[in-house]
């Protein structure tokens, strides 16, 4: 029998988790599954995250703010090297650290080396998610489950808890949100009630936009892709129950000899990401959209001061 009197509340929490991981490690799905929409753009692309985005999920005893970082990996250029400075900076900040692991694939150098810089946030607690856990077998679940203590064991982490987890089939996915929540403090709610992301909506617009150019492009270029939006807003003159927003974006590359991939022969390509984004952009703000997208060339943007701050960088 419980001791607790039937009408004291449990104390509300509110705070901040975060999920790290080495690029195409599942983070950014686990945040829109708990979230229950999408607010993160996902790709089998590796490093498509490239900023901290912020997820809110509302639940009757928390409100779990849920920061998803880019994956952490050794940088080849300027833009890899404050992507990686966004993850430290962010886990020097929350309440408790979600590592994915995915279950997929084998413990390797990466995961390693996130591990041990993760260990350095000593008072940080870290909670191991077996990610992908859909895509495998019960057999190397257990073997990935024993090689993800051992890899806690080898850089001093005591593993706050280790949950296998599929994003995709919702697998555990509330268990992940309990765990995370163990962690919180007491506090009211740092969010109004049905707030999913704190994202300008110009920077989600833009991110859909992204992903959608993302899409069916050679492995070479999807880190050539920035989009930037100029401008967005209400068509004037169109009754209220007719709205239209407008939206000019353009989609910036590193070479001229990208153009052709993005625009696709006689435009077609740069139609369908058109489309694709525009269908994206609607649900996401449940209103009608007229979406212009131009093609630039910023030279060798990644790697360039100047380019990486006018690209938001």
């Amino acid at each position: 029998m419980s001791s607790t009197p039937e009408n004291v509340q449990p104390e509300f929490k509110s705070g901040f988790a975060c999920f790290v991981g080495r690029p195409n490690a599942g983070k950014s799905t686990l945040t829109n599954a708990l979230v229950g929409q999408k607010i993160v753009i996902t790709s089998s692309k590796p490093q498509t995250t490239r900023h901290a985005v912020r997820g809110i999920v509302h639940r009757a005893d928390a409100q779990l703010i849920l920061v998803d970082t880019p994956g952490l990996h050794k940088p080849r250029t300027l833009l890899g090297e404050r992507l990686n400075d966004i993850v430290k900076t962010t886990w020097a900040e929350v309440d408790v650290i979600g590592i994915c692991l995915p279950a997929s694939d084998k413990i390797g150098p990466g995961d390693r080396f996130l591990v041990a810089e993760a260990a350095k946030v000593a008072k940080t607690p870290k909670v191991a998610l077996a990610t992908k856990a859909d895509l495998v077998s019960p057999e190397r679940m257990i073997e990935h489950l024993s090689e993800i203590q051992t890899l806690g064991e080898s850089v001093g982490i005591e593993w706050a808890s280790v949950v296998p987890v599929s994003a995709t089939s919702g697998y555990q996915v509330d268990t992940v949100a309990d765990e995370l929540v163990k962690f919180l403090p007491a506090g009211q709610p740092l969010y109004p009630d049905g707030d999913v992301t704190d994202e300008p909506e110009e920077i989600l617009v833009g991110e859909l936009i992204r992903e959608a150019a993302l899409e069916g492009v050679r492995d070479e270029l999807p880190h050539s892709i920035a989009v930037t939006i100029d401008e967005m807003g209400l068509r004037e003159g169109r009754p209220d129950d007719k709205p239209l927003l407008d939206i000019y974006a353009n989609i910036f590359l590193e070479r001229d000899s990208q153009k052709g991939i993005v625009i696709g022969h006689k435009g077609a390509r740069l139609r369908d990401v058109g489309a694709n984004a525009r269908r994206q952009i609607e649900a996401l703000l449940g209103t009608p959209v007229y979406l212009d997208l131009h093609v630039k060339i910023a030279k060798n943007w990644q790697t360039d001061a100047k380019h990486l701050r006018k690209l938001g960088f």
